[in-house]
C-alpha cells in the first residue's frame, strides 16, 4: 500500500480541465471534471502530451449508433506519468512514464501469448466505452453527469485512468512528444510493414493513402531495404513529405487519365507490387490495393477502417493464384514488448519519428488540431497539456 499512498492526490478524487465532446462533430469545450481513483488493476495518469489521430475525429463525426455515445472524453495517442495505481498493481508505480494504447495486451491469454497475432482473447474482444473490467465510467462532469471514455485511454484530459492491459512503461528519458506517436499511428504503419507484411529487401511496395499511417508504413519499409516505395494521394504536397519517409514515387489518382491506380502500379513494377497497403478505410480503394500486387504472391494489408461496412470484392480466382490480402489492428503489434522496441530504435537513430509532428499547440487550442488535420495540413499535431 505504500506505493498508492506517496501522492497526496492518491485515492481522492481529482478535479482538472478536460476536453469534452458534448455533441457529434461540435467544437470541443475545455471544462471542469472530476476523475475517480483508480480501482483494482487501473492506473491513474497525468497526461504529459497527446496528439490527434484520424480514429479521434472518425468517432467524432458519428451521431448515430452504439458509437456515438456522447458527452465524451476522446483522445488515445500519449504519453504520461503515472499518479497513483490501484490494487494489485505490480507494473507500474506513481513517477513511472507512461504510453497508453488502445490494443489491451493482458500477457496472459492464449492470444497474447501467441506469436500469430496480437489479440486479447480476455480483454479485446470489443470496443468498449467505460473501463473494461466493470463497465463502469470513471470521469464525472461537475454536475454529477457520466462522461464516457473513448478506446480505454481518453487523453484529453489533464488526468485519466487506464487499465493496466492498455499501459506500457518506457523510459523518463525518451521525449515525451515523441514517446506520444508511439501509441497509435506510427506504432501501427511501422508494424504493419515489420510485423504483418515482413517485408524482405528489395521487395516493392505501395500505400494507399499518406497520412501518418501510411507514412509509416513508409518508414519501415525504407528501413526493411524495399527497392521500390510507390505512394499514392490526391494531395500533390505528400510526395515531398514522404520522401522524407522512403516514398519513392508518387501517383495521383487525378492523373492516372482512364487508367485505374492499380494499372498504372502494375506498369511500373513490372506486374505488380510485392506487399500493397491500404491505409483509408475505403472498399474501393482495398479492391485497388488487391489488384496492385504481383498475381503470383502479393500480399495486401488493410490498415484502413471501412466505417460504411462496404464489403470487399475480390476475384478469388487471384487467391488460388496465390495473392493474399490480411487485415490488422495495430501494426499487429504486442504493446507490452514491442513499443520499447520502437522507442529503443529511436534513440539509437533507427527511426524517423520528428518528421511526423507538424504542429504543436497548447491544451486551450485543441480544436485547431482538429482544424488542422481535416484541412490536410497536418500529420500529428502535439498538443501540450503544460
Amino acid at each position: 500500500m505504500e506505493k498508492q499512498n506517496r501522492s497526496g492526490t492518491a485515492g481522492k478524487v481529482i478535479r482538472c480541465k478536460a476536453a469534452v465532446c458534448r455533441n457529434p462533430g461540435e467544437p470541443l469545450v475545455i471544462e471542469e471534471i472530476m476523475v475517480d481513483p483508480p480501482k483494482a488493476w487501473e492506473i491513474r495518469i497525468k497526461i504529459l502530451c497527446t496528439s490527434l489521430c484520424h480514429s479521434d475525429v472518425t468517432f467524432w463525426k458519428i451521431s448515430i449508433g452504439p458509437f456515438a455515445l456522447f458527452p465524451r472524453i476522446f483522445g488515445h495517442e500519449a504519453v504520461g506519468v503515472v499518479e497513483s495505481v490501484g490494487e494489485h498493481v505490480e507494473e507500474f508505480q506513481e513517477g513511472d512514464m507512461v504510453v497508453p494504447v488502445f490494443r489491451p495486451n493482458c500477457r496472459e491469454c492464449r492470444d497474447c501469448k501467441s506469436q500469430k497475432g496480437n489479440g486479447c482473447s480476455i480483454f479485446g474482444d470489443k470496443l468498449v466505452a467505460e473501463m473494461p473490467r466493470d463497465g463502469t465510467s470513471r470521469f464525472k462532469g461537475m454536475n454529477g453527469e457520466t462522461l464516457h471514455h473513448f478506446l480505454s485511454v481518453s487523453s484529453f484530459s489533464e488526468y485519466t485512468v487506464v487499465d493496466v492491459v492498455h499501459v506500457v512503461k518506457i523510459s523518463s528519458e525518451f521525449p515525451a512528444e515523441k514517446a506520444c506517436l508511439l501509441s497509435c499511428g506510427v506504432s501501427t504503419g511501422i508494424g504493419a510493414a515489420w510485423k504483418v507484411a515482413d517485408i524482405e529487401e528489395g521487395s516493392t511496395v505501395a500505400i494507399f493513402g499518406l497520412g501518418a499511417v501510411g507514412l509509416a508504413v513508409a518508414e519501415g519499409a525504407r528501413l526493411r531495404g524495399a527497392s521500390k516505395i510507390i505512394g499514392v494521394d490526391l494531395n500533390q504536397e505528400k510526395f515531398e513529405i514522404g520522401k522524407k519517409f522512403g516514398v519513392s514515387e508518387f501517383i495521383n489518382p487525378t492523373t492516372c487519365g482512364e487508367k485505374k491506380v492499380s494499372e498504372v502500379i502494375k506498369e511500373i513494377t513490372d506486374g505488380g507490387v510485392d506487399y500493397s497497403f491500404e491505409c483509408i478505410g475505403l472498399a474501393s480503394l482495398m479492391e485497388e490495393a488487391f489488384n496492385s500486387s504481383r498475381v503470383n504472391w502479393g500480399k495486401t494489408v488493410i490498415l484502413g477502417v471501412e466505417m460504411h461496412h462496404t464489403p470487399l470484392p475480390i476475384n478469388t480466382y487471384f487467391l488460388l493464384r496465390g495473392r493474399t490480402v490480411t487485415g490488422c489492428f495495430f501494426g499487429g503489434l504486442k504493446a507490452k514488448s514491442d513499443i520499447p522496441i520502437l522507442a529503443q530504435k529511436y534513440l539509437h537513430k533507427e527511426i524517423n519519428l520528428d518528421g511526423f509532428i507538424t504542429h504543436e499547440v497548447n491544451f486551450q487550442d485543441i480544436n485547431k488540431a482538429f482544424d488542422l488535420l481535416l484541412e490536410g495540413k497536418s500529420l500529428r499535431c502535439i498538443i501540450w497539456m503544460d
